[in-house]
This record gives C-alpha cells, structure tokens and sequence, in this order.
C-alpha cells in the first residue's frame, strides 16, 4: 500500500508542478507544452526525478486517449459563424497543407539522410501537422491578436489537420511492413476515413444535442459522464466501422456546439477543464519516454529538417493551398505559414514506428522530439515580432466577465429585456435547450405567476411565462419571433420597440 501512496504522491505532485508552470508560462512567453515537456523530461531516468519509464505502447495509448478529448474540446470552442467565411482555406490546409508539408521534407530527408524513401516520407509525415495551441498561448501571454480572419483559420487548420498526418502516418509504416502493397491502395482507403469520419462526427454531434435534451438526467454532475462516454462511443464505433475516429470526435464537438443543449455553458468548461488534464498527462508521459542524452547526437539533423519545415516546407504548401483565395494579402500569408508550430501530436505519433519495430524508429523519434522543440521555442519566441513588422498585430479582445459580474453592474441591467411567451407561440411546452436561441443571448429568470424562477436548459416554458433576457439588437427579434412576442418591454415595463 505504501508504494501506492508513492506514486499518487508522485502523480500529485508532477500534475501540480504543471499547473504551476503555466503560469510562469505566461511570465515568460514561452509555451506551456515545452515546460510540460520539460518537467517530464527532469523527472524522467535522465534527469533528477530518476523516473524510469520505457513503454512507448502505453505512451501511445495514453497519447491517443488524451487527443480524443482534446480534439472534441477543440471542436467544442470553435464557433461556426466565425469558421464558415474561411472552411474551404482551412479544408486544403488541413488536406493538401500536410500532403505537400510531408512531400517536401521527405525528400529533403530522404537525401539528407540514410533512410529509404518510404521511412523520410514517414518522419515527414508524422511532423506534418501544426499544433495552434501553443501559438495562441503565445499570444495571451502577450495580450496580442491576430488582424482579420487569421485566428479562426489557424485554429480549424489546427484542429483538423491531425488526421490526415495520423492517416500518413499509419499508411506509411503499412507500406514499410508490407511492401508487396501499392501506394495507390492508399487513395480509396483515405477516402474511406475522410467520408465515415466526417458523416459520423455531424451525425454523432446532433445525437449529442438530442440526447442530453432528452435525457433529462435526476443530477447534474452526470452529464459531464454521460457526454465523456459519447465521445468515446463516436471515436471507437468510427474506427471500427473504417472512418477516422479523430476527425469524428473533432466534428461531433463542433457539430454539438452549434446547437442548444442543457447545461452548455457548464459542460463546456467542463471539457476544457479535461482538455487541459489530458494535455498535462500526455505531455508528462512524452517527456518520461525520451532520452535527453539522445538528442543531442540527433542535434545537426533536427536543425537541417526544421530548416526546411520552416523555411521551405510550410510556406511553399500555405502558398499553393492559398493560392485561389484573392481576399488574403501576402501578409496573412506569410503569418500563417509562420505560426505552423508543431506540437503534441508529432511526439505521439512518433511512438507509432516503436511500436511495430520499424528499423529507424529511435531516430525518428529523437528527431521528431528534438524538431518540435525547437519548432516552438524559435518560432513560438518570434510570432510577437514576425506579426509587428507584419502589421498582423492588434490588441487581443478582453475576456468576457463573468455573468455574476455583469449581473452587479447597473448599465447591464439597463439593458435587460423582458418577453412573454404568448399561448399561440410555438415556444409553449418545448424546453428552452430546444429554441435555438441565439449564442449572445442570456435568459437571466423567468417570472412564472407573479414568482421568479431560475430557468434552464432543461426549463419547459409556459403560456405567460415573462423572461428577462440580456441579448444584442441583432438576436432581439429574432428571440421575439421565437417566443412569439411582438414587441417586449425594458427593465421599466415600457415597451420595446
């Protein structure tokens, strides 16, 4: 028992100086993924914490266990009024960005190096796609935006070019351990995966939706449980079925954040509470695997391969995906080729060569390892400055107060809204989760018979209910429309016009 009481310690105490670590992150300006890294790396067999870990099949697994939830985490955050102006630059990036990506530092590694050309086309593949997190906890550490639609690209770019490079990647070590078989064999197959993956995601995110406003769960803190398990159920059953299970739970989550459903606001939260959780846990686990003593013989090569990541590959493939699109200016083009960090995802699938034995598999792991740190300290350390002289830079937008806060302040309450549910409004005796009201609307109570209530989404409205509501000019009338009211009255009981 006392081993056990160890080990917890240890957990404990590794997850704490984690979360610790994040805020010197901020301090420093430097990504959380390299301390979380780092601090693995100290606690691992090479550094003080004298941890000997050398699994890489459990490092896989925990690796790919986190990145199901942190995609759907991903997917969950992404709003789509702001994703549907750039979904077809983001689509070729996250497609053709990572096929050119990997074509142009395979070759460069193939001659580079003594690999066959099926293993460079491998270590390319696996450092193919970008990781936008890192960046963008850049740019909160420095309180920098991004000018236009730059953001939204970057993060739908980030989010779903992952598995195209997890579908290189597994295609490339088939096709070492078996090279009877065609390259050609790969097209339908990735059609195959692409296909179910993304018809899955949509469907499962609406099933999603319909049933957490069904289920009507006796005790909150199940839903968290009960969306954990449809998460799980969307990445196994699309795999099993031949769909690409990471791009599904991507889908699900950006297909369920764009519906009404109870406790949205609290599950949210939740899940990116867990994001961050199983980021800590995968990049832990990353750290305890490498040798740090490895890398530096690896050193000269990693230079060379993030020479031509950075400097050929992924601005010759942002170039020619960009190419169609006139409304972007050289400039965003060039921050978007620059901000191409890699990030977790490249270390996880680097365990994948270890795992079916592949003979050049410790190189590429150490390189990848050593190309995605130095990845994110010299371009993550430059986007500040790349995006002045650029003029990419704005002020980054303030986050949102709390709605206790706002409930405190008098001009806010000025503002509120009050709208009556009529009896011939189709809202009667559907739950507020079922409205579809509009994502910058809050219905703050509800007056049900001279008493307030509190509302939520699981709430079925009544002929005469009165609801105050905060929301903007532009989703007024609409919120109207949907409760039937033609006009609503103020704070004052005046009328709204």
């Amino acid at each position: 028992m006392a081993l056990f009481d160890y080990l917890l310690l240890g957990v404990a105490l590794l997850l704490l100086l984690s979360v610790i670590s994040s805020k010197a992150s901020t301090q420093l300006g430097v990504p959380t993924l390299v301390l979380f890294l780092g601090i693995g790396m100290l606690a691992g067999s090479d550094g003080p914490g004298g941890i000997y870990f050398d699994n890489p099949w459990l490092a896989q697994s925990l690796g790919s266990a986190a990145l199901i939830f942190i995609l759907f985490s991903g997917g969950l955050d992404t709003k789509w009024r702001e994703v549907k102006p750039i979904l077809w630059k983001g689509v070729l990036l996250s497609t053709l960005g990572v096929i050119f990506t990997a074509l142009i530092v395979g070759c460069a590694a193939y001659y580079a190096l003594n690999f066959s050309i099926h293993e460079a086309l491998l270590l390319a593949a696996i450092i193919s796609s970008t990781d936008a997190a890192a960046v963008f906890s850049i740019l909160r550490s420095r309180n920098i935006g991004l000018k236009g639609n730059l953001r939204p690209l970057l993060e739908l770019e980030s989010g779903s070019n992952d598995p195209m490079a997890i579908f290189l990647t597994t295609g490339l070590i088939s096709l070492i351990l078996n090279p009877e078989t065609s390259p050609l064999a790969m097209i339908p197959m990735f059609a195959q995966q692409m296909a179910l993956g993304a018809v899955f995601g949509y469907l499962s995110g609406r099933g999603m939706a319909y049933l957490i406003n069904r289920i009507r769960l006796d005790y909150q803190g199940l839903y968290p449980v009960l969306t954990i398990s449809l998460v799980m159920i969307t990445y196994t059953a699309t795999s099993i079925l031949g769909g690409n299970g990471f791009l599904a739970v991507y889908l699900a989550g950006l297909s369920l954040a764009n519906h009404s459903f109870i406790h949205k606001r609290s599950l949210m939260h939740y899940h990116d509470s867990l994001a961050w959780l199983m980021q800590i846990v995968m990049f832990l686990t990353l750290g305890l695997l490498v040798y740090p003593k490895q890398l530096i013989p690896v050193a000269g090569i990693g230079l060379f391969i993030c020479f031509i990541l950075m400097f050929m590959a992924r601005p010759i493939s942002v170039l020619i995906c960009l190419l169609p699109f006139r409304d972007m200016s050289i400039e965003e083009r060039i921050m978007v080729s620059w901000v191409g960090l890699r990030g977790s995802v490249p270390i996880i699938l680097a365990t994948f060569p270890l795992i079916y034995g592949i003979d050049e598999a410790n190189m590429i792991f150490n390189v990848v390892f050593f190309v995605v740190l130095t990845s994110v300290l010299v371009q993550g350390s430059t986007i500040p400055f790349v995006a002045r002289r650029l003029d990419m830079e704005m002020p980054a937008e303030p986050p949102r107060k709390a709605i206790p806060e706002k409930m405190l302040e008098k001009e806010i309450w000025g503002s509120l809204v009050e709208l009556k549910v009529f009896p011939e409004s189709s809202a009667v005796g559907r739950q507020i989760a079922d409205l579809n009201i509009p994502e910058d609307t809050w219905i703050a109570v509800l007056r049900r018979d001279g008493r307030p209530l509190r509302p939520g989404g699981s709430t079925i409205l009544q002929a005469g209910d009165i609801l105050i509501a905060e929301t903007s000019e532009h989703s007024l009338e609409k919120l109207r429309s949907v409760l039937g009211d033609k006009a609503g009255l103020n704070r004052n009981g005046q009328l709204e016009t």
